[in-house]
């Protein structure tokens, strides 16, 4: 017997229906949903234990999202056939997700929780990214988590209309490109990339986004009523404090960690200064080791509040940070461009004690990233790297290849910049950014990097972007708040807020942003957006004073790319039989030819260090596509010779015949009498004949002989006598 579902639907404000169906599958989880819309379904899965693991004080949330290939009815295409590990799409999904619900949870609760979303049926019409919240949040809805609901929704500007959830050709034709992950009463995660829009324009896109998120909310919560298990929400006792303690830390360390965080110091001078405060608290326990091993785990958690609230009053009460400035000033800059020699483009950026070396690689359109997903599936000509090695932070911790964050940040330094390159780019274009230092946004050192080594590089960027990490000091007893501009890696941590704002002179071109409270108006929001556009205009103006504009040329090393159209018809001839002429020419020439297969025509791209080698390349297929031209005049070579005319080689294995009577402007008994093998003569080709034969002319091209007029012989006239009067 099938059993009966529980369902629940919103509407949208234009009508779509979200169905979320729980009781019928995955019934051995903690919770379970499907989500559908139109004919995309995800089926999301929570598990928590029910105690936390010793000794673990954090929360150990894993979001997990995969694209299952049967949903759009395809196979994968590696080797083994099945989904492997995910792909960069499915990892920023994860992260999408993960950055919403992780601060849903309440502090003190450490039992490890395992969310997991599968995409089981995909509508091309239906994005299946901006259903992945709702589904996680209404899976744990209906169970005794204790957490607070939440949604996402993806935002668009279509035609000067604002929308939610496109489907991928509406998404292609936007100008604003939002994720919003929002709880009822508060806004928590906004990513995207925009067409250099103004902050207002923005605001308005992420308030549009929350009053459908509201209702989605309201429809999980409706569901859980349905199916009656969510309340009440189970008991736990994940941490265990002890007051004594807790007050002789905070007597012990408070006034002395803000007379530390009130001394500008940099990072690692700060950490042990930090440090040792903690060191001399404990020493007080030495003699007795009982005593010690108690109070140590307890001072441990103690010392990191104590530091978090001296650091957060400084920055309220006095306007002081960490390294000594105030709230709006952005620590000092230096860049430098060209400087490694034998890179396409390459630039440092300094900012503090944070540093991006980034490199730009041109390459043809065979080196384009091939994109293969479910609900993607191009091939990418613009990618971005970002790698954060562990020296970076004056780490050493085992390399696990590249993790969740490193593809996150680097996604969203490739969106800030991807509108600016110019539009006619011929080139497979990849940026690497090594952080060679951290403290604070090295992703957005990363787009200031990525700037100046484009235009190092010789491609005419559209606009220079900048960019910069706001953050945020609160304090809910006096309603006090701090933004704050450019901020420390330390300010991160401690802070309410992360938002990093990418843009031109004109306005913004991406954005991140993670809240880690609950609550945050959008009045702290506008005044976050509008101390990031002056922290980001001057930023702007010292890459500008390193580099000013593009440079005019591509650098001598860097590959040129020619692109020669020729008839569909000639596409085998020049790859030949087996791929022989095409290898053999890239070998002879040192290039690599890419062909395009268009709708008439075929796009051959010749891509190429040395241009003598390049016009070489041209020049051969021309000739093995040749089309002559009506009209058009040609060097031709006498092949050989008929009774009848002469054919002659117009191009490289390409023949016609100058019938006799087109040789020259007189009769001709033979036609050695004019041209023997060997000769080379112009010929204009005039067309085909009924035959489909070409009909060539030598004598079009030659002067006219002038005429010789004969002499006219004058024939005598008769005088007329006049004629008599009759009447006389």
């Amino acid at each position: 017997m099938i059993p009966q579902a529980i369902t629940e639907k919103i509407t949208l404000s234009d009508g779509r229906e979200i169905t979320i169906e729980t009781g019928k599958l995955a019934k051995q989880a903690d919770g379970s949903v499907v989500v559908r819309m139109g004919d995309t379904m995800l089926l999301a899965t929570v598990v928590a234990n029910k105690e936390a693991n010793p000794g673990v004080d954090f929360l150990p949330l894993t979001v997990d999202y995969r694209e299952k290939f049967y949903a759009g009815g395809r196979i994968p295409g590696n080797f083994f056939r099945r989904e492997a590990k995910p792909s960069d799409d499915e990892v920023l999904t994860m992260r999408l997700v993960d950055r919403v619900l992780r601060p849903m949870f309440p502090e003190d609760f450490h039992a490890e929780v395992q969310v997991m979303i599968s995409l089981i049926s995909y509508d091309k019409n239906v994005m299946p990214e901006a259903l992945a919240g709702l589904a996680a949040s209404a899976a744990i809805a209906i169970t005794d988590i204790p957490f607070t609901l939440i949604s996402e929704a993806r935002v668009i500007r279509l035609n000067g209309e604002l929308m939610i959830n496109p489907s991928l050709e509406q998404l292609a034709q936007a100008d604003i490109d939002i994720m919003v992950g929002a709880s009822k009463d508060s806004v928590v995660m906004v990513e995207g990339e925009m067409s250099e829009i103004s902050e207002r324009e923005m605001l308005d896109a992420i308030e549009f986004a929350h009053a459908e998120i509201k209702k989605q909310i309201e429809a999980q919560e409706s569901l859980a009523v349905k199916v009656g298990k969510a309340l009440p929400k189970r008991e736990y006792n994940h941490e265990t404090h002890d007051e004594e303690i807790r007050e002789k830390v905070w007597a012990f360390g408070y006034d002395k960690f803000y007379d530390i965080a009130k001394t500008p110091s940099d990072k690692h001078e700060r950490g042990e200064k930090f440090a040792q405060v903690e060191a001399d608290f404990l020493a007080q326990y030495e003699e007795d080791e009982e005593e010690l091993a108690r109070v140590t785990p307890f001072a441990h958690v103690y010392f990191h509040d104590v530091q978090k609230e001296a650091v957060r009053q400084l920055i309220l009460n006095e306007g002081i940070r960490l390294d000594g400035r105030d709230p709006k000033t952005i620590r000092p800059i230096w860049s430098e461009v060209d400087y490694l020699p034998s890179t396409h483009g390459s630039a440092i950026f300094t900012r503090g004690e944070t540093q991006a070396l980034a490199t730009v690689t041109l390459g043809s359109s065979k080196d384009a990233n091939m994109v293969d997903g479910v609900v993607t599936n191009f091939d990418e000509k613009f990618f971005l790297h970002y790698n954060f090695p562990p020296f970076s932070t004056g780490e050493a911790r085992p390399l696990r290849g590249t993790s969740r964050r490193e593809v996150g940040h680097g996604n969203l330094a490739q969106r800030a910049l991807a509108q600016m390159l110019p539009d006619d780019c011929p080139y497979t274009v990849r940026i690497v950014s090594e952080v060679l230092e951290s403290n604070g946004s090295s992703s957005m050192a990363t787009v200031c990097a990525g700037t100046l080594a484009i235009m190092d590089s010789g491609l005419q960027m559209k606009k220079p972007v900048s960019g910069i990490a706001m953050g945020l000091i609160t304090d809910t007893k006096s309603g006090k708040f701090t933004v704050l501009s450019d901020i420390l890696g330390d300010e991160d941590h401690l802070g309410d807020m992360d938002f990093k704002v990418t843009g031109t002179a004109d306005g913004i071109t991406a954005c991140q942003m993670d809240i880690k409270v609950q609550g945050l108006s959008m009045e702290i929001m506008e005044t976050a957006l509008l101390q990031a556009k002056e922290g980001r205009e001057h930023i702007l103006g010292k890459l500008l004073e390193t580099l000013p504009a593009p440079r005019p040329e591509l650098k001598p090393n860097a590959p040129k790319v020619v692109v020669v159209e020729i008839p569909k018809e000639f596409i085998g001839a020049v790859i030949g039989p087996g791929g022989k002429v095409i290898q053999e020419l890239q070998k002879e020439t040192e290039t690599v030819i890419a062909i395009t297969e268009l709708e008439t025509t075929g796009r051959v791209e010749i891509n190429g260090v040395i241009q003598e080698n390049i016009d070489r390349v041209v020049e051969r297929i021309k000739q093995i596509a040749f089309v002559p031209t009506v009209g058009e005049t040609y060097h031709a070579v006498v092949k050989s010779i008929k009774p009848f005319g002469a054919f002659v080689e117009i191009s490289k294995g390409v023949e016609g015949l100058v019938h006799i009577s087109e040789l020259e402007h007189r009769r001709l008994e033979k036609v050695e009498d004019s041209v023997n093998i060997g000769d080379k003569i112009d010929v204009k080709f005039l067309g085909y004949d009924d035959k489909k034969k070409m009909k060539l002319s030598r004598k079009a091209l030659l002067p006219k002989p002038e005429r010789t007029e004969k002499p006219v012989k004058q024939t005598e006239k008769k005088e007329e006598k006049p004629q008599e009067n009759k009447e006389a």
